[in-house]
């Protein structure tokens, strides 16, 4: 049975504490849900996922249409037994993908802001009366694009999106979208906004599976008013949760407008899931403004470049002053890597390109991102989040600006 039990508010904020009942299994709320793109969290098992109680992972659909096809997905038996998990797990929509292959290349921006060493003033707008973005075309029908693999041109639309889900087979769904740039116009959002809320109600309408929850996509952009709109509208519709999608703004202080504006006008009822995000203090925000779940390659990444998360922020283990140190990657941590190795010994195994460096960072990495969940939910238990929040913020080393100076 599909649930949503809501078990403790926060007083001093929106954050919440809650449970998800799906089929294979529950996920505590709030969750930082690991992405395994191609039905698999990159260099690490299942049974290692389980070990570092990981509750739930998401895959996507469109690479999983790309290779190996949802067909034989299907065939094996859905896609909890081709990769033998046997936990919840979520598939996205492909919007998101549809979104990389076009805009996110033309205009260079990614869920908040832009790529590294692009600025506004670098970056040429495409007309809003073109709807071809390098090698997307979207249409009220559906979303045209050609593979990055072998150049065919497919055509995704919500009533497809849906039917490949339902071969995959996750627990949760996403209704297919279109997801915007910042850089996008008034004008163009709200076209692609209304499209989307479209799309959603052929979603509903093409959903046959009943073991399977389908969420429901905000879009908006960063105006106030058709966030507003968006919300309200996905609210309304007979979607098990909502995800909160789209372009978060160009900056980190547009991000958490959109966040107030969704947290003042959605269905709190409803699961609420920040797509993309996984960055701690992106993170936090997001719970202080009611989201229940998040997902993000960002600790998977960085682990594979190098980069491990600790308390006081990102340590760059390529970093030749690490060449010496003997130290536990991580000060206080329990993680069997940090227990039993040193930054000397995984910046030896980087610069010597082993494949061992990229499984014991990712280890680590989402052992701290589960660890730092488990601390919000203790936080909110014991009603003091934002005091948590503030606390780790001021030891959190990063480059973004701290929300409480604004």
């Amino acid at each position: 049975m599909l649930k949503f039990t809501i078990k403790t508010e926060d007083k001093h904020s929106k954050a919440r504490l809650g449970e998800i009942t799906t089929f294979n299994g529950k996920i505590t709320t709030p969750c930082f849900v690991p992405v395994a793109t191609y039905g698999a969290v990159r260099t690490l098992d299942p049974e290692e996922l389980k070990e570092i109680r990981v509750e739930a992972v998401l895959a996507n659909t469109y690479h999983l249409f790309e290779r190996p096809g949802a067909d034989l997905v299907k065939e094996c038996g859905g896609i909890h037994k081709f990769m033998n998990w046997n936990g919840p797990m979520l598939t996205d929509s492909g919007g998101f993908q549809v979104f990389s292959l076009g805009k996110g290349i033309e205009h260079g921006v990614g869920k908040i802001g832009f790529f590294p060493g692009l600025s506004v003033s670098k970056i040429k707008r495409i007309s809003d009366n073109k709807n071809r973005f390098g090698n997307v075309k979207v249409a009220e029908e559906g979303v045209t694009f050609r593979s990055y693999l072998n150049g065919k041109v497919y055509e995704f639309t919500p009533e497809f999106s849906i039917k490949i889900q339902e071969k995959l087979g996750a627990d949760l769904i996403f209704a297919f979208d279109e997801c915007t740039s910042p850089l996008d116009s008034y004008n163009y959002t709200k076209l692609s906004m209304e499209r989307t809320h479209r799309w959603a109600k052929r979603c509903i309408e093409a959903k046959t599976r009943e073991d399977q929850g389908l969420f429901g996509i905000i879009q908006g952009g960063r105006y106030k008013r058709l966030r507003i709109k968006s919300t309200k509208f996905i609210s309304s519709l007979p979607f098990f949760g909502i995800g909160i999608g789209g372009a978060l703004g160009r900056t980190k202080r547009e991000m958490r407008n959109v966040l107030l504006w969704v947290s003042e006008n959605i269905d709190r009822n409803k699961p609420a899931h920040l797509l993309g995000i996984g960055q701690p203090e992106d993170v936090l925000l997001g719970v202080e403004y009611g989201m229940d779940l998040f997902d993000c390659v960002f600790p998977t990444r960085l682990a594979r470049h190098g980069v491990i998360l600790t308390k006081n922020g990102k340590v760059n283990l390529l970093n030749s002053k690490y060449k010496r140190d003997f130290s536990n990657l991580a000060e206080h941590c329990k993680c069997k890597v940090c227990k039993r190795f040193s930054k000397a010994y995984l910046h030896h195994l980087f610069k010597s390109k082993e494949i061992l460096a990229h499984r014991l960072a990712t280890y680590h990495n989402l052992y701290f991102m589960v660890e730092f969940i488990n601390e919000i939910r203790e936080a909110i238990k014991l009603g003091r989040f934002l005091e948590y929040k503030r606390d780790f913020l001021r030891n959190y080393k990063t480059r973004s600006p701290k929300y409480d100076s604004f």
